[in-house]
């Protein structure tokens, strides 16, 4: 039943209000004298560790991960989860490498990064780029998967959904980094709390439907035993799966060019960190990437266990569409129209907390773009802070009002999830390729970074398309070996135009680098080791 009891509204209201006064309080206590766009944009020096990697997967987390990968749960299994586990140990590596670099050279956003590096005109084309996709594809994604997730587990319609959405992370958004980092607490821990609550709903409707009485320790037993080709790390050719997820390319190849794109060079998940000190910067990126081992649990598991739960015959119905197909990602909201009135007030509340604050994430990265690296260097040179600032409060509110209005539009797409994700991919070999060269390579040249970022695009087209267009003659590569090939071939006409016509003095600038930012503390180590050892042992069992 698409309905909320009264127990329900309760929860979600106390929720609501809990975000507002918590988010008004922050504003308030730890508002500026002097408003400062450092302050607003990144909450320079106000944000602890924790604030910082909770915020981190405030960000990341989303209505995707709640029914995309629940579905994909239900489809491929376990394996879908090395998006989650690839990503803690990319995290690691980010906080080692890259996050020193940043704030070693007092770096605010990835456009500034590339002016620094390079030139104006790498920096401005890869600012539009990076607008235009965080309005039209991040912002709109985000909106559409989760109206059509609360539409569908609630009377709220689709339109209202959509309403209500774009509000709430208005609301939340201009209050400035500080307020979208503390509450990103509240946040994730609503969002973890309603993940587990649905979790154990669903391990306890297979241990009542194998007669184990409600005993999910039983019904993790029973989950190996009835479904064993769904606890597969790694797929090999023979699996129907293997396009999707091929084999060692989730550990060593296009996963990890991914990861690192996203993590390390990405706006509105690198900005969390740029406005602390490096040992707290680190210490935030490491408790993400122990939460980053979590997801799995709320999000895949639930899947897996209604692909068994439907093998038996539970729920025929509800998992198919009008004309009798499988949905998967069907899984998450049918089990959560399941949950007793109270607690699904509390996976209502977490489904939107994880919509909510991954769309204050994006806003705010869009507002800092916008506001640093295209108003302030080409309309207003000397804008005040106050002036930067009421920009980038102006650029949230018309973004997440455009955003709003084009995503109808994406109901035509049969599969949004899996169409956003290839083209942001399209790009994402191209962007590393230019700020790993950027970073530790000296001689590369401000032109090649120009053509790496301009090519990126036209060689995962051919790469996609190229099959098709010779009849098969040329390998259908799967999407995530596309990413490595570009990658490789994007870095290798970077370096060659970087030799053949090296830089003259002054025309591009080094990033400094000092090897012993690179020196870690003795507890991240310990906290690195563990967390990799737990990936191992993961991999190792269910590889």
């Amino acid at each position: 039943m698409h309905t909320l009891q009264l127990a329900d509204y309760i929860v979600f209201f106390v929720y609501f209000i809990a975000i507002s006064a918590y988010g008004y309080y922050i504003f308030h206590k730890k508002k500026s004298k002097t408003a400062s766009s450092k302050d607003f944009f990144l909450a320079e020096g106000s944000l602890t560790w924790w604030a910082i990697g909770a915020s981190l997967i405030a960000s990341n987390i989303s209505a995707e991960h709640f029914i995309g990968m629940s579905g994909s749960g239900f489809a491929l299994g376990l394996a879908i989860s090395t998006y989650e586990w690839m990503s803690a140990a990319t995290l690691i590596i980010v906080a080692v490498f890259i996050i020193p670099l940043y704030l070693k050279n007092k770096i605010y956003t990835m456009p500034q990064f590339l002016a620094k590096r390079y030139n104006d005109q790498v920096s401005t084309i890869m600012a539009v780029f990076w607008l235009f996709v965080y309005v039209f594809v991040n912002l709109t994604s985000i909106i559409y998967l989760g109206a059509l997730a609360i539409s569908s587990i609630s009377p709220i319609s689709f339109e209202w959904s959509i309403v209500g959405l774009s509000v709430f992370s208005i609301i939340v958004t201009l209050g400035g980094m500080k307020v979208i980092g503390y509450t990103d607490v509240i946040q994730v821990l609503v969002l973890l709390i309603g993940g587990l609550v649905t979790t154990y709903l669903a391990l306890s409707l297979l241990a009542d439907k194998f007669g184990f009485d409600g005993n999910i320790l039983e019904a993790l037993g029973v989950l190996r035993k009835e479904a064993p080709e769904h606890f597969h790390m790694i797929f090999d050719k023979s699996s129907p799966h293997y396009k999707e997820l091929p084999g060692m390319s989730v550990l060593i190849g296009g996963m990890l060019i991914n990861n690192l794109a996203y993590w390390g060079c990405n706006q509105y998940i690198v900005q969390r960190a740029l406005g602390a000190d490096l040992k707290t910067a680190r210490n935030g990126i490491l408790f993400a990437a122990f939460l980053k081992l979590l997801i799995p649990v709320i999000a895949v598991l639930p899947g897996i266990t209604m692909y068994v739960l439907h093998q038996n015959g539970m729920f025929q119905q509800e998992m198919a569409d009008a004309a009798g197909n499988i949905k998967p990602d069907h899984a998450y909201p049918t089990l959560m129209n399941l949950l007793p009135a109270g607690l699904k007030g509390v996976a209502f509340a977490a489904l939107t907390a994880a919509i909510v604050a991954s769309l204050a994430g994006k806003a705010n990265s869009i507002s800092t773009i916008f506001s640093l690296d295209i108003y302030k260097k080409y309309f207003n040179k000397e804008a005040s802070e106050r002036k930067l600032v009421l920009t980038g409060r102006w650029a949230v509110i018309i973004s997440m009002v455009v955003a709003a209005i084009v995503t109808p539009a994406l109901k035509s797409l049969d599969q949004a999830y899996q169409f956003i994700q290839e083209y942001v991919g399209f790009f994402s070999p191209g962007v590393l390729a230019i700020f790993l060269l950027g970073m530790f390579w000296k001689r590369t040249t401000a032109a090649a970074a120009l053509a790496g970022a301009v090519l990126t695009i036209p060689v995962s087209t051919v790469l996609k398309f190229l099959p098709m267009w010779t009849n098969g003659w040329f390998p259908d590569y799967p999407f995530l070996d596309r990413m490595t090939i570009t990658f490789f071939v994007i870095v290798a006409m970077m370096v060659s135009m970087s030799l053949l016509k090296p830089n003259k003095p002054g025309d591009t600038q080094s990033i400094e680098v000092d090897k012993s930012m690179f020196k870690v503390s003795t507890p991240f180590i310990i906290g690195s080791i563990i967390i990799c050892g737990i990936l191992a042992a993961l991999y190792t069992v269910f590889w």
